[in-house]
């Protein structure tokens, strides 16, 4: 039986799967987490630890048709100068929250369009975090560019305030392609966005590109992968489109009968994923790409790589604090979620408490679950010691837990003397077997493809 007739035997081409950014998922969380909650969360962040810090600005000039994220359009500075107000009002509140010398390990700009700041809006709103909680020695700051909503004096005001890193979604450079997701941004505004970053000292780049675009072949794929790797970035995030259109009703605009199959799929996700291989970048999890020496591939070599909302990461705080419209925060207790809606959101902060809604209480059986999920993610095997010294199980459970994950697969996934690992010939089945450790309701929420 060929590698293609397995997977399909298995389910790899129909199954919808969570992408195991959190676990529990965000669909599974209720009300009962709220502000009080949040409160008391900071407060027991230990003095004088380093946390993550997410900042979300909900704003783009233009919404994208392919995008699946909460955001909102606008043409007017008032209603991005009202939210800023809003914001630091927040992180104010944040700041008196926290306990003493805490510092921020990672800071991260997301959207939306952070780039629609202007640079006084970019240093209003650093120089509020960095009086809440200051960057950490080592602290890495991230910021999401647009290039069709950037210029040289943002990224001025983005240096300045201390951003070392930057990150562009590409999508596709293909023009047909582009049109009918709603993404107009060809390869030469990319690529002086690149030079104007560097020529400013950031010295780290990190690009998004989609498989599963309508109209994609992997001719297609394959130009739109050379032409990112001739922009040198340092890490690649190879996302598959999720073509969601229950949740985002703006994807409505994308005809479904132009996406490609998901054989065609998994073709697409081989053809570029070839690519970066042949041009020495290391294999980060499912999805990402990174050059050697780059935080990520360190990370994964050392077996600290770790996943969040972000995908993959080499942070190590246990703590990621998000601030803003829909922003979700990770702590030891549990998920905290704001009120996604930006009036909501707004009249919570304006009466001076946090804006959190719902959220998720770990527990035990959480936390076991959610680090065998993070390891089969992250590395493809879950160490049988590790999670026998971390948690309380007993290890006939554990040992049963992983021989039914294997027969659910046709023992695809091994059961060694060391745990329970997943082969590379297995590896496009990893969101499906990971899924075979989560004990909530799929059908709870609609999922994106597994490939």
């Amino acid at each position: 039986m060929s590698s293609k007739e397995q997977l399909t035997r298995l389910g790899l081409f129909d199954a919808k799967v969570p992408r195991y950014t959190s676990y529990p998922t965000a669909p599974h969380f209720a009300g009962g987490v709220g502000a009080d909650t949040f409160a008391r969360w900071i407060g027991a962040i230990p003095a004088g630890s380093e946390i993550s810090l997410y900042v979300h600005i909900p704003f783009c000039r233009r919404l994208c048709w392919f995008c699946a994220c909460r955001t909102q359009g606008t043409q007017s500075a008032a209603p991005v100068r009202a939210y800023l107000d809003t914001l630091k009002a927040e992180i104010a509140l944040f700041g008196h929250h926290l306990p003493e010398g805490v510092r921020i390990s990672r800071l991260h700009w997301g959207g939306g369009t952070p780039t629609l700041l202007e640079p006084e809006m970019i240093r209003e709103l650093a120089e509020a975090i960095f009086a809440a909680a200051p960057m950490a020695a080592k602290g890495e700051f991230s910021v999401e560019i647009d290039p069709n909503e950037i210029d040289a004096a943002r990224i001025s005001a983005l240096a300045e305030a201390g951003m070392n890193r930057a990150s562009i979604g590409v999508q596709d450079f293909d023009g047909e392609i582009q049109q009918v997701i709603g993404r107009i941004q060809g390869y030469d505004i990319t690529r002086r966005t690149a030079e104007m970053l560097r020529d400013c000292g950031i010295g780290s780049l990190n690009a998004d590109i989609l498989y599963g675009l309508p109209h994609q072949t992997p001719a297609r794929i394959a130009d739109s992968v050379q032409k990112l790797l001739s922009l040198a970035p340092d890490r690649v995030a190879l996302y598959g489109y999720a073509h969601v259109p229950w949740m985002a009703r703006r994807q409505t605009m994308i005809p479904a009968e132009s996406l490609p199959s998901p054989e065609a799929r998994l073709k697409l996700f081989e053809t570029a994923r070839e690519l970066f291989l042949w041009d020495g970048y290391a294999e980060i999890g499912i999805d990402h790409f990174a050059v050697s020496g780059d935080g990520l591939a360190r990370a994964q070599t050392a077996g600290r790589l770790r996943r969040n909302f972000q995908g993959y990461t080499d942070d190590q705080a246990d703590v990621l604090v998000g601030l803003g419209a829909s922003a979700i925060s990770r702590f030891p207790q549990g998920y905290a979620q704001n009120a996604p809606v930006t009036s909501a959101y707004a009249a919570r902060v304006r009466n001076g408490a946090f804006a959190t809604v719902r959220g998720h209480e770990f527990t035990q059986e959480d936390r076991l679950r959610g680090r065998m999920i993070e390891a089969l993610m992250c590395d493809f095997r879950i160490d049988r010691r590790e999670i026998l010294e971390r948690f309380a199980i007993a290890p006939e459970r554990l040992d049963d837990m992983f021989r039914k994950a294997a027969e659910a697969f046709d023992g695809l996934p091994r059961i060694t003397g060391k745990g329970f690992e997943i082969p590379p010939e297995a590896r496009p089945l990893t969101r499906m077997i990971a899924r075979a450790f989560d004990e909530y309701d799929l059908a709870r929420a609609g999922h994106s493809a597994a490939i």
